[in-house]
């Protein structure tokens, strides 16, 4: 099961979450933030991708670029990172975006330790993490024997991935073409029902249902949105409606 996706931050600028959906894209992976305690380093259409996204009714997921040095810096990321997505429950995992060059040099012990301390953090508190990396950090920066509990999502721009380790999500290109993008934009596989792991298990902020896993409340609540946008589509087709009638009506007279 491989399912169609997107990941996104400022760099897209504007998107038409609408015509997105419409595509086929399935689910869409969004930049919260990078670094730590400092607001201006929230991505700048965070909350405008988050707020799309839920409007269409488009499952997504939120990463955290990250800096640091330490384990104690990573851990300061997390704290940002959960303060910032703080009230979104998104549908896939959070993830933890280790890719930086200036972190390269640390040594395999330091990167893992930063990666283990990020992703624990966020795991505590309640949370579906993951681990963004491309096939050389993977291979060759980070021992995964420390970082088995949790998902990863490879990087690999290719035709077919070589890494031959586990992963649940595989960012296969860096320049696809999505209608309601301009520009270009990052593809994605997720090879798991994220949605149902997460939401059933009571994670991101969705609360567990103790007899079947769901979410009423929830869902009655992402219903109630998706009806109350059409509902205001429709008043505005009817309201320009009634403005060409009224200017049709001022030229016959």
């Amino acid at each position: 099961m491989a399912i169609q996706g997107i990941d996104v931050s400022y760099a897209q600028g504007n998107i038409d979450w609408a015509k997105v959906k419409a595509s086929g894209v399935a689910f869409a992976m969004i930049r919260a933030c990078y670094g730590w305690d400092d607001d201006s380093q929230i991505d700048r259409y965070f909350r405008a991708n988050v707020q799309g996204c839920e409007a269409v009714g488009m499952p997504y997921g939120l990463y955290h670029y990250s800096y640091a040095q330490t384990p104690e810096d990573a851990q300061k990321e997390a704290r940002f990172f959960l303060r910032v997505i703080d009230g979104c429950r998104p549908e896939y995992p959070v993830v933890f975006d280790l890719e930086d060059s200036s972190q390269q040099k640390l040594g395999k012990s330091t990167l893992t330790d930063i990666a283990k301390a990020f992703l624990s953090t966020v795991e505590k508190a309640g949370y579906y993490a993951m681990l963004y990396a491309n096939k050389y950090w993977l291979t060759g920066l980070l021992d995964l024997s420390r970082l088995s509990n949790y998902d990863v999502w490879l990087a690999q721009w290719s035709s077919a991935p070589t890494y031959s380790g586990n992963y649940g999500m595989w960012q296969y290109s860096a320049s696809g073409s999505v209608p309601g993008i301009s520009g270009a934009v990052d593809l994605d596989y997720a090879y798991q029902d994220y949605p149902s792991i997460i939401q059933n298990a009571g994670l991101n902020g969705w609360k567990k249902n103790p007899a079947t896993g769901s979410d009423y409340q929830a869902m009655y609540e992402a219903q109630k949105a998706l009806y109350e946008a059409e509902v205001q589509k429709v008043e505005t087709l009817k309201a320009g409606i009634q403005e060409i009638i009224s200017k049709m009506q001022n030229m016959v007279k």
